[in-house]
Formats: structure tokens, sequence, C-alpha cells
């Protein structure tokens, strides 16, 4: 049964919540990694690969922004920390140099990530009958796939 925010239990809300935390938390340090890629990135395929680094840092900046918004309509705490999102995130910041190859290989791992990571949350509101947290982390999920296949084609 298809149930809004304001009809789930406060701890059905809370476990989407969490899922939902930790899609903002990947989402906000891969932005940060795209825009890293973006500032750095160096060799034959500058113009393309800075482009793309930039479409995905300013996608992921909106991206997380609905997530959030979506915690609060679920009457939760959105974590805002940049610690906490380090923290809690599966994708890590890089410091460092790295070949435009090495940039798409960990960009395109963190798309996958990202990808996983909303499709887990999108079975949490499914679970729970959450069909508009559900349609969210699927959307979601299919941008960051399209991105991965961006990525993928890079390398081949």
């Amino acid at each position: 049964m298809t149930q809004t925010a304001i009809a789930l239990t406060q701890d059905t809300r809370a476990a989407i919540a969490d899922a939902l935390n930790q899609s903002v938390a990947e989402t906000a340090v891969t932005t940060m990694l795209a825009q890293n890629f973006h500032w750095n990135v160096t060799g034959m395929a500058f113009g393309p690969l800075h482009e793309l680094f930039q479409k995905i840092y300013e996608d992921h900046f909106v991206a997380q922004d609905d997530l959030a918004e979506r915690i609060k309509a679920l009457d939760a705490h959105a974590d805002g920390t940049l610690a906490g999102m380090l923290k809690r995130s599966k994708v890590s910041e890089f410091d460092g140099l790295a070949s435009d190859k090495g940039m798409i290989k960990m960009m395109l791992e963190a798309q996958e990530t990202l990808a996983s990571t909303l499709a887990g949350a999108g079975e949490v509101a499914a679970e729970y009958g959450d069909t508009l947290t559900e349609d969210l982390c699927i959307n979601r999920g299919q941008t960051h796939e399209k991105f991965a296949w961006f990525l993928r084609s890079h390398l081949r």
C-alpha cells in the first residue's frame, strides 16, 4: 500500500531517512571528488573530461539538496557535516596526483557505489510503501548508472 511520508510511523521514517542520509553522504563526497578532478585533470582528454567532471559535480550538488529535502519531508534530521559525511561515505576523497584514466576509474567506482546505495535506499522505501522516496532513489540511481556508462566509455 502506498503511503505518504505523513502516514508512515516514526520508526519507518527514521529507517528510510537513514538510508537517504547514506546517499547524501556519498553524493556529497562524490561531488567534491568530481570538482577536484575538474580542477586538476590534464592530458589529451582535458577538454571532454573537464566538461564531464563539471557536469557530474553540478548534477550531484542539486541531488544532495533533493535527497536532504526528502529526509526533511520524512520529518528526520539531514546530516550536513562534512566530517560526518566523510566518515559515513563508502566513497573516499582523493588528494593527490592521478592520471586522467586514474580519475575516470575512481569516478566510475564512485558512480557505481552511488547507484548501488540508492538502489538499497529505494528498496528500504519500497518495503515500507514509500513510493515517493523509492521513485527519487530510482531516478537518482539511473543518473549515476548513466554517468558510469559515460566514464566506462572513456576507458574502452
